[in-house]
C-alpha cells in the first residue's frame, strides 16, 4: 500500500487562489495525484469551521474523483480557520473514520488536529501536533499534547497494527534540522519536545525514514517561508514522520520525501508497506 501525508498550509488557497504561491502549491498536489496512493492525509488544512464549501468539494471531486474524503476542523472554543486535518482514500477502501479526543489543555481538542482510519488489520491515523508556539507560550500545554497522544497510539497499537503520519513539529534529533545549536530554544526542538517524541517511540513506535535511511543528514522536510533563502540553502527541518507499530517495521519498502519543488514550507512525505 503506499500513503502520502502533507502539511498543506491552506487548502483553499491551494484550490482557489492563483497567488505564486498558491499555484506552486497547486502543482504540488498534481505531483501527489500521479502518485496514486491509497491514501492522501493533509494538515494544516485551514478550512472554516462548517468544513469545505461547496466550491472546495467541487474541486477535490474533481481533481481526486477516485476518493472520499472526511475531515477535521477547527471550532469553537477554538479559533476558526486554524489548524485541520483531511484524509481521502480510494473508494474501494472501507475504513470507520473517527475523530479522536485527547483530553488535551486549552483548546487543542476542538481544532481539528487527529482523524483515525480502522482497516481489518490496521489503523492508519494522522496527527497535526500543535506547536508550542512564540516565546514557547505553549510548551507547557504541549507536553500534556504529547504524552495523551503517545497514550492514545498505544492504545490503539494494542488492538492492531498503527500506521502513524503527519506533521509532528518536532526535529526529534540534532541531525533533523541544519542548525541546531541556533535552536536549543526554538518551538519544535526544546529539549521537553524531542523528549516527548522519544517517549513516544519508546512505547513501541518505529521512525521509519531512519530505519529506511540511517543517519544520513541534509534531508528535511519543511524550510521556513520566512527566510528566502532557506530551502535554496537547505536550511531545514525534518518535521513530518511515518511511524509504525516495532512489529511491522520491517514490512517497510519506502519512507521518503516528495520533492516539492522551490515552494518553502513543507514537502509532501511517501510511505510505502507491504501488508
Amino acid at each position: 500500500m503506499k500513503f502520502i501525508s502533507w502539511n498543506i498550509d491552506s487548502l483553499n488557497a491551494a484550490l482557489t487562489s492563483d497567488s505564486a504561491r498558491a499555484l506552486l502549491s497547486r502543482d504540488v498536489l498534481n505531483r501527489i495525484i500521479e502518485y496514486s496512493p491509497e491514501v492522501i492525509a493533509l494538515q494544516e488544512t485551514k478550512l472554516p469551521n462548517k468544513g469545505p464549501t461547496k466550491k472546495h468539494l467541487e474541486i477535490l471531486k474533481d481533481k481526486f474523483a477516485d476518493y472520499e474524503i472526511v475531515w477535521n476542523v477547527s471550532v469553537e472554543p477554538a479559533r476558526k480557520g486554524y489548524a485541520g486535518t483531511m484524509f481521502l482514500y480510494k473508494k474501494d477502501l472501507e475504513p470507520s473514520v473517527t475523530y479522536p479526543v485527547l483530553g488535551a489543555p486549552s483548546t487543542m481538542d476542538s481544532e481539528g488536529r487527529i482523524i483515525t482510519l480502522e482497516f481489518d488489520e490496521f489503523y492508519l491515523t494522522q496527527v497535526y501536533t500543535p506547536n508550542a508556539g512564540d516565546g514557547l507560550n505553549r510548551l507547557e500545554e504541549r507536553q500534556i499534547w504529547d504524552k495523551k497522544y503517545a497514550e492514545y497510539l498505544a492504545n490503539l497499537d494494542k488492538k492492531k497494527y498503527v500506521i502513524a503520519t503527519g506533521d509532528f513539529n518536532v526535529a526529534h534529533k540534532e541531525i533533523d534540522l541544519a542548525h541546531p545549536n541556533n535552536n536549543r530554544n526554538s518551538a519544535g526542538f526544546t529539549d521537553e519536545e524531542r523528549q516527548g517524541f522519544t517517549n513516544l517511540l519508546a512505547k513501541g513506535f518505529t521512525d521509519t525514514f531512519r530505519r529506511i535511511h540511517g543517519d544520513v543528514t541534509g534531508v528535511y522536510t519543511w524550510w521556513a517561508q520566512r527566510a528566502k533563502t532557506s530551502k535554496i540553502n537547505n536550511s531545514g527541518w525534518r518535521i513530518d514522520y511515518w511511524l509504525v507499530s516495532d512489529r511491522i517495521a520491517d514490512r517497510v519498502i519506502k519512507s521518503e520525501m516528495i520533492d516539492s519543488g522551490p515552494r518553502q514550507d513543507h514537502t509532501p512525505i511517501l510511505f510505502e508497506i507491504d501488508l
